[in-house]
């Protein structure tokens, strides 16, 4: 199995390549994954996978070295969405293995983008994240 990261946006965004750390475009999922975590998980009208070869985790009980891995792809993924997004928009971040996007969530958090400390984050994989510009 493996872990996927979706977000979630009220504007449509450009796919883009895989040779970045972090970028817009599917790498595990397909159409059903996507269909599943809009209606179960996000309240937004477009879903993309995010991708960096793993997704998005950040938690004390993880793996350091992918831990930090995760917290410099939130970094990029950050400033990514700030190229689209206007000031008081959003998107939404939800990350599980492949087949549970439908499953309960284990929490909600929201963080602002200009006041992230990825440091004090505790992002475990079903937690949807609402990151605010």
């Amino acid at each position: 199995m493996s872990l996927a990261s979706y977000i979630g946006c009220n504007i449509q965004i450009p796919l883009s390549d895989d040779d970045d750390l972090m970028y817009i475009s599917d790498c595990f999922s397909n159409d059903y994954n996507k269909r599943d975590v809009k209606k179960h998980q996000f309240t937004t009208p477009f879903v993309y996978e995010v991708s960096s070869h793993w997704g998005i985790e950040i938690s004390k009980n993880m793996n350091q070295r992918r831990c930090a891995e995760s917290k410099k792809k939130l970094i990029a993924l950050c400033e990514i969405m700030n190229r689209y997004l206007e000031k008081g928009d959003y998107f939404e971040l939800f990350s599980c293995w492949v087949g549970e996007e439908k499953d309960k969530r284990v929490g909600e958090i929201t963080l602002k983008m200009d006041d992230l400390d990825v440091d004090l984050i505790e992002m475990p994989e079903k937690t949807l994240v609402r990151i605010e510009k």
